[in-house]
């Protein structure tokens, strides 16, 4: 369990696992600078995606911004847990708010961090970054792609000097699961492109590569057994992710969460847990993705390799060590 609110909270980070630190010794790869854009705070998922890359070594991580809805209380959420795992470094900035309908179901612990009087602009912060590392920079986007669409319409030129953007979003070949089903369902709008199928059409049409990692891939429960394994043991990320799946869970009457974000960061960390296909997508303006003739303008994993991504996913959320103290809660 978390230490009691108001106290100091032990700050953590990542424990890198000895395998891939000796894999970027051995191969001198620097880490990749990476920015993500992410509506945590409705489903789950964001939360184990953010975590992932906390805890990523593969990562620079320069910063995290909130997307679609109150941005302001998701970029609180974010800030507390870039503070609870001792990554005070990486930027915390808010999107371009919208209206939604869509719940917040882990509200109560978004509201339990520090708040700051104001966050900074996401889309300055994405296109500031992109000058200072042009060509270096991925864009981790885990939500619909309103602050993408703002960065085009302000600056297409510098968006266009992105390294890539890997996108949890879209359905080609195959639509969400059906309760009770074991038959795949049809394609149909995924929820982050459908929120904003016109910055999608735009991104689609940058020329920057897209790395797409749509419903055909990402439909992966977190089980009981991972359960389990995340309750064996006691850090801010798995203690954390415990509360922040209790809350999702009263609020939508579900038990096990599906992955999908956290798979798009495993691929950014590690390409192995996810082959990629090369395809051309067009978007209509209810947010189908449609596989088109043409020039591929995408690049699309259809299948993933569930073992990798687990064996990663993992083996980062349980291995964590101390390093300091400090103050993470709201007063």
């Amino acid at each position: 369990m978390l230490p009691m609110r108001g106290c100091l909270l032990l700050l953590l980070v990542a424990l890198f696992s000895p395998s891939a630190l000796a894999q970027n010794r051995a191969t001198g790869t620097p880490p990749e600078n990476v920015i993500l854009d992410t509506d945590v705070g409705d489903d789950v998922d964001d939360a184990f995606a953010i975590d992932l890359a906390l805890a990523s070594p593969e990562f620079n991580l320069l910063g995290i911004s909130s997307a679609w809805g109150d941005t302001a209380l998701r970029a609180r959420m974010i800030d507390r847990m870039v503070c609870e795992t001792g990554r005070t470094s990486v930027a915390v900035n808010a999107g371009v708010p919208t209206a939604t309908t869509t719940p917040f179901t882990q509200a109560v612990w978004a509201r339990g961090g520090a708040a700051k009087p104001r966050y900074g602009d996401a889309v300055g912060f994405l296109l500031e970054q992109i000058k200072a590392h042009p060509g270096e920079i991925t864009l981790i986007a885990l939500g619909p792609l309103t602050n993408i669409g703002a960065a085009i319409d302000r600056d297409l030129n510098t968006f266009r000097k992105l390294k890539r953007v890997v996108l949890m979003g879209g359905a080609i070949y195959r639509g969400y699961d059906k309760a009770g089903s074991s038959t795949p369902q049809a394609p149909e709008p995924e929820y982050n492109i459908a929120r904003d199928p016109k910055s999608a059409q735009k991104l689609f049409h940058t020329g920057v590569p897209v790395f797409m990692l749509p419903l055909d891939s990402t439909l992966i429960k977190f089980d009981n057994s991972r359960r389990l394994q995340l309750e064996s043991v006691s850090t801010p990320i798995t203690d954390s992710l415990q509360i922040q799946m209790a809350e999702w869970g009263r609020a939508t009457g579900q038990t096990n969460p599906t992955l999908f974000d956290a798979v798009a960061v495993a691929y950014a960390a590690d390409p192995a847990s996810c082959g990629m296909t090369p395809v051309h997508i067009e978007v209509d303006d209810k947010g189908m993705t449609r596989a088109m003739t043409g020039v591929a303008n995408a690049q699309a994993c259809l299948r993933p390799n569930e073992e990798a991504f687990y064996a990663l996913l993992m083996r980062r959320l349980l291995q964590q060590r101390l390093v300091g103290t400090g103050a993470c809660l709201a007063r």
